[in-house]
């Protein structure tokens, strides 16, 4: 018997060994073009309407990174679906350079835009203030325009992103589209960001410490 048992021993401790799942490190995009953070299994389902060029949404990601994505999508019991609404081509522009890299790229780059958003929106008010004609260019040509005057190309670059695919990313009309349209079938009830969904069920303006006791009693850890 003692021969019998110790393979079946050894079996049990490698099934017990066996890594989980990071889901931090997992990031798909929906059928409308936004993008899901985790599990898309997760029993808690967090939906944001966020802007690049809101301070509160700032606020927002980078008080929560560490427990929000550091540990609930983690775990893999909560997935964040990033949805964009688009206030200005500024925000735009931040969003086309967010996704130039995929899904892959996508995690790294929402952080870091967040991470230094009021270093690069300094430099954009300075450019809206030297170059007030700006204005009178198309949506577009205005968010290129400020991607390059904020540095934000050039962190981009920094991080693998070539000008041939900077290029690309800002003359690729359907997928500017799909980052707009994102705005346009936003709920009547969409009024400012970030605006939260928890399940389904919009949640009054909440900063991350008014919100992650609410994440926490749905099961979220």
């Amino acid at each position: 018997m003692m021969r019998l048992l110790a393979p079946l021993a050894i079996a049990v401790t490698l099934v017990a060994a066996a890594p989980a799942t990071d889901w931090s490190q997992v990031v798909r995009p929906t059928a409308k073009g936004a993008y899901v953070f985790g599990n898309p299994a997760a029993p808690v389902k967090l939906i944001e309407y966020g802007s690049y060029t809101c301070s509160h949404c700032a606020d927002f990601a980078n008080e929560s990174a560490a427990v929000l994505k550091g540990q609930m999508v983690k775990s893999g019991k909560l997935s964040l679906e990033y949805r964009h609404l688009i206030r200005d081509s500024a925000d735009l522009g931040a969003a086309i350079l967010a996704r130039c890299a995929g899904p892959r790229g996508f995690a790294a780059a929402h952080a870091m835009i967040f991470a230094t958003q009021k270093t690069w929106l300094d430099k954009i008010v300075a450019y809206q203030q030297a170059h007030p004609a700006i204005d009178q260019q198309p949506l577009v040509a205005q968010a290129r325009t400020y991607a390059d005057a904020s540095g934000l190309v050039a962190a981009m670059r920094a991080r693998g992103l070539t000008p041939a695919a900077v290029k690309a990313c800002f003359a690729d009309k359907a997928a500017i589209d799909r980052i707009t349209a994102m705005t346009g079938d936003a709920p009547i009830e969409v009024r400012s960001t970030p605006t939260f969904y928890l399940n389904g069920e919009l949640q009054p303006p909440s900063t991350w410490a008014q919100l992650e006791p609410v994440l926490r009693a749905k099961g979220a850890k």
